[in-house]
């Protein structure tokens, strides 16, 4: 029988033309698209009603607050906050920043004035996070709050249910 010999050639090949369909479905639906960051919106400035202290570890004497009405993720799925920072000398540091789970980075958009004005970053990009530094709030943020499991929160919601739960 001829027509038989083609058959597990034919079964072969099936596999690989699903894969092709598959591919086609990915590229048509945008899951091979590049990355693209959406603009960031400057949030008011924070309140102290708004405020959620977060630990970052007992090596530092400096108090860390999330805004949590300032929390937001974007369809770029980037996890965008304002953080107060209090020295133990009373030194007061107010930034709005982003947070890309996926790739572990983070990025400064603008600073805090003390007149509660934005002052917007110049040519701050995309930096690792430093996962290794007892010191790094973005550390304590990225695996405690905001990309658990370096998974990323869907909501401002989760983010901030999940500033709460671990508030002092």
């Amino acid at each position: 029988m001829p027509g038989m010999k083609i058959l597990p050639v034919l079964l072969l090949c099936l596999p690989l033309a699903a894969h092709a369909e598959w591919g086609q479905f990915d590229h048509e639906f945008g899951q091979d698209k590049p990355w693209t960051e959406v603009a960031a919106q400057l949030p008011p400035y924070p309140k102290a009603e708004n405020l959620v202290e977060f630990n970052v570890s007992s090596a530092t004497r400096n108090r860390h607050f999330v805004d949590t009405a300032s929390i937001s993720v974007g369809d770029d799925k980037v996890v965008r906050y304002s953080v107060v920072i209090e020295a133990a000398g009373g030194a007061r540091n107010v930034s709005f920043e982003g947070m890309r789970c996926e790739t572990r980075e983070r990025r400064l958009y603008a600073y805090g004035h003390p007149d509660g004005t934005w002052s917007k970053a110049r040519s701050a990009g995309w930096e690792p996070i430093k996962m290794r530094s007892l010191l790094s709030y973005h550390k304590a943020l990225f695996e405690d709050h905001f990309c658990p499991s370096g998974i990323n929160v869907q909501t401002a919601g989760e983010a901030v249910r999940s500033l709460r739960r671990g508030a002092r």
